[in-house]
């Protein structure tokens, strides 16, 4: 499935002026990622019978709203990153100036890949764009806040929800099919976030309470594949996978 996804963002990203934009933006999305939320995409469209060929737009679109994510939270005025998946960060690399203006972008062309969606393109898009406001909700109370069940809902596991319920409408999946795959993500983006507090040892919860809550979260998001017309081994043993991992 990763190919299929490589290919289409390497399209989608092909623009040459100006150049020190397109070289920032491949920066952001080529520079390595294990692409769980598009594969996540394309693997829904499968879960609720459909092709994964029918939701590669929407699976990049995630993965570029997500890289935009990426490139803004490592702004100075932000996390104040400057390395990331052992490379620089864009804003080291590029300037902050062209960081800002190069997540710009990739959330625009994030929203242009959602509406080349064969199928079900404007549910698609109003997905995407509910993810789009949750993150930044998700960001800026963990900036200002401390409400943790918040800052993981919306700046974690919203991007899971949308990969999911987008690769559904992509497939042709029922209001039901959807509101399974919805529940798979929401618990699925949450044991995710939980396993990385695991990995970095910052969990704010105690370490048995933090494996606790990634266990539950990683049984409900499998529970919640039940009922699926289509294939759902991948997203079961991505969910398997995904808890205990060690990076």
């Amino acid at each position: 499935m990763k190919n299929l996804i490589e290919r289409k963002l390497e399209e989608l990203l092909s623009g040459v002026r100006p150049a020190v934009l397109f070289d920032a933006m491949r920066h952001a999305v080529m520079s390595g990622g294990k692409r769980v939320r598009p594969q996540i995409c394309l693997a829904a469209a499968v879960a609720v019978g459909g092709k994964a060929e029918d939701a590669v737009c929407p699976a990049c679109a995630i993965e570029l709203l997500h890289s935009y994510t990426l490139v803004h939270d490592d702004l100075p005025s932000m996390d104040n990153d400057t390395e990331r998946r052992g490379q620089p960060t864009v804003w080291t690399k590029f300037g902050e100036a062209n960081a800002v203006l190069a997540g710009d972008a990739l959330q625009s062309l994030a929203f242009r890949a959602a509406a080349q969606s064969p199928k079900n393109a404007d549910r698609i898009v109003a997905e995407l764009a509910e993810a789009g406001v949750g993150v930044v909700r998700g960001q800026v109370e963990d900036l200002d806040g401390d409400d943790v069940d918040f800052i993981y809902r919306h700046k974690t596991a919203d991007l899971f929800i949308a990969a999911a319920v987008m690769g559904a409408y992509a497939g042709g999946g029922s209001e039901a099919d959807v509101g399974r795959l919805r529940e798979y993500a929401l618990n699925l983006g949450l044991a995710f976030q939980f396993e990385d507090d695991l990995l970095d040892d910052d969990s704010p919860y105690s370490k048995a309470e933090t494996e606790r809550m990634v266990a539950e979260h990683t049984e409900a998001a499998v529970s919640a594949l039940e009922g699926l017309s289509g294939d759902t081994s991948f997203l079961a043993s991505l969910a398997e996978r995904l808890m205990g991992r060690s990076e």
